[in-house]
């Protein structure tokens, strides 16, 4: 494993049924050495079965069934408490859907060599985003929005494809990212160059899901509108 490097994968699902076996053999493929972590937002189809499963071939493979839906970034920072306190070295966060490829989890490793912070990013040079019509244009120019507003030199703000060196973010912490919903992976960003870390993209390319359904509301567009203006104010006036 990458120099003895303790590497924690973490995916946070709700009805992944279709996702999630195939998402974690993919993992396994391209990481044989690494932990996985599933968040379970107690999902009423055959998911966390499929998870318990996999867990009697699966010594590193762990599974945390909460009692109903709870937001996605309690879920993250659930995982990101969990890797402190297990001392992993390394904290990748991914979708369940297989939007992301595990594929690209070397290259993450790669790069967390060298940078305490790495995301794989759709709309940087090589990156590239298969959704389509409507959705890809709002998640494109609405990460050129926020890059634009926010002044952080980022050309990606909202995937969850993202790599951690825990031991080199001394003074970060993700609990202190108080955002809700979606808007908590742009808030990351903010509080990533508040302490001053470079933000390292890599391109990856995101898949549109096959199976099962997008989970974002349409008020989260609103929500991250608004706390874009509040995070971008503190930022210069606080």
């Amino acid at each position: 494993m990458d120099g003895e490097k303790r590497i924690l994968i973490f995916s946070a699902c709700y009805n992944e049924k279709d996702n999630i076996k195939k998402l974690i053999l993919g993992i396994r493929k391209n990481l044989p050495l690494c932990s996985i972590l599933i968040v379970d937002d107690n999902s009423p189809d055959q998911t966390k079965e499929i998870v318990k499963k996999l867990q009697s071939k699966e010594s590193q493979l762990y599974l945390v069934i909460r009692e109903k839906k709870l937001g996605l970034d309690t879920a993250h920072k659930f995982a990101y408490n969990f890797a402190l306190k297990n001392n992993f070295d390394y904290l990748i966060t991914m979708d369940a859907d297989l939007s992301h490829d595990p594929n690209d989890l070397k290259e993450f490793i790669n790069n967390l060599r060298n940078s305490p912070f790495v995301i794989g990013s759709r709309y940087t040079k090589g990156g590239q985003c298969l959704m389509k019509g409507w959705r890809l244009n709002l998640s494109k120019y609405g990460n050129l929005f926020i890059k634009k507003v926010s002044g952080i030199n980022c050309n990606e703000f909202t995937t969850s494809y993202r790599g951690f060196d825990l031991r080199k973010l001394t003074n970060f912490n993700l609990n202190n990212t108080k955002n809700k919903g979606y808007s908590f992976f742009m808030g990351i960003l903010f509080e990533i160059e508040k302490k001053n870390f470079p933000i390292k993209e890599i391109p990856i390319t995101f898949k549109d899901r096959l199976k099962g359904s997008s989970k974002i509301p349409k008020i989260e567009i609103l929500r991250t509108l608004k706390n874009l203006f509040v995070l971008t104010i503190k930022k210069y006036f606080s």
